[in-house]
């Protein structure tokens, strides 16, 4: 296991592993001659008309994958969607036929071969965590625009780089944070907006569990072996160590992998914050807990953060994967707070009850409904408009995710400097914002 304290920003972002073996072992990892699909780097994304059929890639159907194909396929079945399934790519053979008896679509084992060849216009990638980066810089080289599952990427360092090949390549990316498209954060915002809450001084929210079993160990396919399940492609830039079941099928309980509940569950809770408040990135993160339960795992059952932001305001997140009971949706302002459940409510602060009236704003239900966001998504790539959770809104959520992740394995406090997109470690105070 990768050391927790004293690392360098470089180690802790990317491992030894890729500093020393570079890019092409990743290359070589799926057994692909890069040079031969060099042509792939100039591709732009393809100006989709309002009568052609969208043509989908998918990286990774596993239990997520599986998820948005069968909502695709029910969609295009229902022509709720103008599109089509091309092409899948998948390196565990029992997974390969399972994705064709559903789409009939072809499959490839690389996925680097399926951006040369299927002529993709959309490509979701709902692969371990570890592989987001690599696989969405190249499907953005091959032309798609992308469905990437959160979080965005494994590392800050994989973040910006996407960031960047984003906006050079103008592509749609649409972030699986599914409360995005819930109506409550967008009325929450119109209203923060408005002044009516006053200064939004802090905000909190939870994202909490619990198990007997321990969160994320799903089941185990007995048959799984190296005949079936290409390792060495799985595995990809993280460190390279024996065939392990454990780490396949229950891959979000090491480091390698995933941050466990900071990268797979705060993403859903932290983007419709970001949302609500129109927040930019944060200046100051901690992040602490431990295990306390569940020792089968390298990451923490029990952790909470807490973000500063040069608006003057805090966010506080907490998440448990040992107790379910967490904490209400909230935004505090110093007039009124602002309380998020099935609609908003809006309740004075004593000191200013005769200055501003509560109420209750009517919402339509919370479902993050993950049809809303497919949809969303494949209008945009048609209007080139930004989707629900879009790359500026997914980067400032990643960057949160990362600093926390830093900010616990190395026991300090950091932040990031928004225009120079870098980590900055210690204490750094939060600026005071502008009097109004």
């Amino acid at each position: 296991m990768a050391k927790q304290s004293g690392q360098s920003e470089t180690a802790l972002s990317r491992r030894e592993v890729v500093k020393t073996a570079g890019a092409l072992a990743a290359v070589g990892a799926v057994g692909t001659d890069w040079s031969a699909l060099a042509g792939t780097s100039l591709a732009a994304p393809r100006v989709v008309g309002a009568n052609d059929r969208i043509r989908i890639g998918l990286i990774g159907p596993g239990g997520q994958g599986t998820a948005h194909l069968r909502n695709l396929v029910a969609m295009i079945k229902d022509k709720q969607i103008n599109a089509e399934i091309v092409a899948i790519s998948e390196i565990y053979e029992p997974r390969k036929a399972r994705a064709k008896a559903l789409t009939g679509a072809q499959i490839y084992h690389d996925y680097r071969k399926m951006l040369a060849e299927a002529k993709l216009d959309a490509c979701w990638i709902t692969t371990p965590e570890h592989w987001h980066a690599q696989m969405a810089l190249d499907a953005m080289d091959a032309g798609c625009d992308l469905y990437v599952e959160k979080p965005l990427t494994r590392y800050l360092d994989e973040a910006n780089k996407l960031y960047k090949k984003a906006k050079e390549k103008k592509a749609v990316i649409q972030m699986g944070a599914q409360a995005c498209s819930d109506e409550i954060w967008h009325r929450a915002h119109e209203v923060i907006a408005a002044g009516e809450i006053g200064r939004p001084v802090w905000s909190q929210t939870s994202y909490c569990r619990n198990s007997k079993g321990g969160e994320w160990n799903y089941g185990i396919d007995a048959g799984a072996s190296p005949d079936n399940l290409d390792w060495k492609a799985w595995l990809g830039p993280a460190p390279k160590i024996p065939f392990n079941k454990d780490r396949y099928f229950r891959w979000r309980k090491y480091w390698d992998y995933s941050s466990g509940i900071t990268s797979d569950l705060f993403p859903h809770r932290i983007s419709p914050l970001f949302i609500a408040m129109g927040l930019d990135y944060p200046t100051r993160v901690v992040c602490t807990g431990g295990i306390y339960v569940q020792y089968d795992r390298e990451v923490p059952d029990t952790t909470h953060l807490v973000a500063d932001f040069d608006r003057g305001h805090t966010m506080v997140v907490a998440g448990s994967t040992c107790n379910e009971y967490g904490l209400n949706d909230m935004i505090r302002g110093n007039k009124m707070n602002m309380l998020l459940g099935a609609n908003i409510t809006l309740q004075p602060e004593r000191t200013w009850a005769d200055d501003v009236e509560g109420r209750s704003i009517s919402v339509a239900p919370r479902r993050e409904d993950l049809r809303k966001m497919e949809r969303n998504f494949l209008d945009c790539v048609r209007s080139r408009q930004k989707p629900y959770c879009h790359i500026d809104l997914a980067h400032k959520v990643m960057v949160t995710i990362a600093l926390s992740e830093i900010s616990y394995r190395e026991n300090r406090v950091v932040g990031f400097d928004g225009e120079k997109m870098k980590m900055v470690r210690g204490a750094t105070p939060t600026p005071s914002p502008p009097k109004v």
